[in-house]
C-alpha cells in the first residue's frame, strides 16, 4: 500500500534563485516556467521576492517546484534572507559576460553557510552564453569553481533556452537522490516534504499540498 502511495504522491521541492542583480535570474525562471523571454530593455528588476510554481516528473516521481526568485540588490538582503528557510536547492546565477557577478559568488556562498544546511543541493549557472562574443568568464573557470564548492555546474541562456531546463532538471534529480531533504523519517510513505507546513512557518515555507486541491495557480505569481 505504501509503495502505491509513493508512486502517486507529489514531492514538494523548494528552490531559491540567488545572485547579483541583472544576471538574469528572473529571465531563467520565466524561460523555465513559461517558456518565454523578455528582452533586457523590457525586463524590470525584481523587487523583494517573486514566486512561481512548476510541475514536472523526474525519475518517475511527480514533483511540484516552488521557485523563489530573489532580488540581487543589497538593499533587499534583509528581506530575502528569511526565504532561505526550507529550501532544498539553491541556484546561484552569474553572467558569463560580467566578471563582477562571478567574483561575487564567494560572498553568496558565505551567506549560504549562514542560512542553509550543508546537505542542501547547490548549482552554479553561468547565464547569457548567447553573449559569447563578450564572455569574461570561461566555461572551465566556472566549472572549476563549482567543483571547489562541491556544487553542480551548468551554462545556460535564458534568451535561447540553451541549458535552462537541463539545469533545473539536474538540481531536482540531485535533490531526489538526497532523501533526507524531502522525505523526513516517518513521513516517507506519505510523501511529505521538508518546508511544507508547520505552525512556525516562515516566508517561503508554504504547504503546497494544501493549495493543490483548491486549484492553485500553476503559473505562479508574485509573493512579495
Amino acid at each position: 500500500m505504501a509503495q502505491a502511495q509513493d508512486k502517486t504522491s507529489t514531492v514538494n521541492v523548494k528552490l531559491l534563485l540567488i545572485g547579483n542583480s541583472s544576471v538574469g535570474k528572473s529571465s531563467l525562471l520565466l524561460r523555465f516556467s513559461d517558456e518565454q523571454w523578455l528582452p533586457e530593455d523590457e525586463a524590470s528588476a525584481t523587487i523583494g521576492v517573486d514566486f512561481r510554481v512548476h510541475k514536472m516528473e523526474v525519475k518517475g516521481k511527480k514533483v511540484k517546484l516552488s521557485i523563489w526568485d530573489t532580488a540581487g540588490q543589497e538593499r533587499f538582503r534583509t528581506i530575502t534572507s528569511s526565504y532561505y528557510r526550507g529550501a532544498q536547492g539553491i541556484i546561484l546565477v552569474y553572467d558569463v559576460a560580467n566578471r563582477e557577478s562571478f567574483d561575487a559568488l564567494p560572498r553568496w556562498y558565505s551567506e549560504l553557510e549562514t542560512y542553509v544546511s550543508p546537505s542542501v543541493v547547490k548549482i552554479i549557472v553561468g547565464n547569457k552564453v548567447d553573449k559569447e562574443f563578450s564572455r569574461q568568464v570561461s566555461h572551465s573557470e566556472g566549472q572549476h569553481f563549482a567543483e571547489r564548492m562541491n556544487s553542480l555546474f551548468f551554462e545556460a541562456s535564458a534568451k535561447t533556452s540553451i541549458g535552462v531546463r537541463e539545469a533545473f532538471q539536474e538540481v531536482v534529480e540531485k535533490i531526489l537522490d538526497t532523501p533526507e531533504l524531502w522525505a523526513p523519517l516517518g513521513h516517507k510513505a506519505r510523501g511529505v516534504s521538508v518546508g511544507g507546513s508547520g505552525a512556525d512557518s516562515m516566508p517561503g515555507s508554504i504547504n503546497l499540498s494544501r493549495t493543490e486541491s483548491a486549484g492553485d495557480a500553476d503559473s505562479g505569481g508574485c509573493a512579495c
